[in-house]
């Protein structure tokens, strides 16, 4: 079973259709890139899978529980305690951080830990200090995140995604507010995560890292999927003309 089934989602804001019909799976252990045109509907999907924003049609399922429940028109969401379920199976790590800025870097780990999940704060430090470390991030669990760079405010994100232990993660564009050298060291940690098969979302524009990190790429145009594939598919055989040509930019670059 896919742990990750979206099936048919359509989502619109007033009269402009952002999602028309997208469906895909993914499996426990696999990395899909989202890549394609700003306006594609891409972070709209992330959000709509997150809980962020609503469905208007169509079914998210996520680690065998039903975002709403199937056949109903409209739609209609599962109850409270399934959908609490599902929201602490995912993790969203944001193109700006959204860390607290009134909170240590330990303290941005701890809070969700400690309020959502129940554990004691000694296990949330604990966890915290281990996250800090894998991200290379070993001392500055005492700094603010104004008193940190961007590469290093956006690994603390991920490390408090990571906190929360969730079985799928999702990255918007998570290296889009950084400076071109402090991106290396986010992909590097996504990378990390890819080779100890963290079951990933990211949607990116950075083609070289969709195309190594990915087991499967979604190239998305005007809120539908107009290819999907393994990386060497999408990016080398598809031969669709509004692929290429999206494609073309970022090699006359």
């Amino acid at each position: 079973m896919p742990i990750l089934k979206v099936e048919h989602v359509k989502k619109s804001f007033g009269s402009l259709d952002v999602l028309k019909d997208i469906s895909f799976e993914l499996n426990a252990g696999e990395v899909l890139s989202i890549i394609g045109p700003s306006g594609s509907g891409k972070s709209t999907l992330l959000r709509c899978i997150t809980q962020l924003e609503t469905v208007d049609g169509g079914t998210v399922q996520v680690d065998g529980k039903d975002l709403v429940v199937p056949g109903c028109s409209p739609v209609k969401y599962s109850p409270a305690k399934v959908l609490r379920e599902i929201r602490l199976s995912t993790g969203l790590v944001f193109q700006n951080f959204n860390l607290f800025p009134h909170l240590t870097v330990l303290q941005n780990l701890c809070l969700s830990p400690v309020r959502v999940l129940g554990i004691t704060r000694e296990q949330a430090r604990e966890t915290g200090r281990q996250l800090l470390k894998r991200m290379g991030l070993e001392g500055k669990e005492k700094s603010y995140p104004c008193e940190l760079s961007g590469g290093q405010q956006q690994r603390v994100a991920i490390a408090r995604a990571l906190a929360m232990n969730p079985k799928v993660l999702f990255f918007d564009e998570p290296t889009s507010a950084l400076d071109p050298e402090l991106t290396g060291e986010v992909l590097k940690i996504i990378k990390q995560l890819a080779e100890e098969k963290m079951t990933m979302v990211i949607v990116t524009h950075e083609m070289a890292f969709a195309r190594d990190v990915a087991d499967k790429v979604i190239f998305m145009d005007g809120g539908v999927i107009v290819e999907q594939g393994t990386p060497d598919y999408v990016f080398n055989q598809s031969g669709n003309e509004r692929l290429a040509s999206f494609l073309s930019r970022f090699a006359n670059a």
